[in-house]
């Protein structure tokens, strides 16, 4: 393998990591935080569960970064459309 591929390869796995401990740290902020509006819900209002509409929220912001980082970029990506296009193709005669 050559200096620059392999330079690419690695560039490729520093952001892979990077973006991978971003998600990690995230879904760590998003337990603890959701976590505490939980306990201060029970604490303040039992009747009433008001903090579930927040861990609704933030986990679709979580779900769709998990999304870029275990599916990647490419999910819907300038690919995709090109993908698309030629397996319409290959289906009509």
């Amino acid at each position: 393998m050559d200096d620059i591929t392999q330079n690419a390869r690695y560039r490729e796995a520093r952001r892979h990591a990077r973006n991978l401990r971003g998600w990690y740290i995230h879904a760590l902020i998003y337990v603890l935080v959701i976590g505490g509006l939980f306990t201060l819900n029970l604490i303040q209002n039992p009747g009433r569960i008001w903090a579930g509409w927040s861990a609704f929220g933030w986990g679709m912001g979580l779900l769709a970064h998990g999304l870029s980082v275990f599916v990647g970029p490419n999910f819907f990506g300038a690919d995709w459309e090109e993908r698309k296009i030629r397996e319409y193709l290959e289906k009509r005669p």
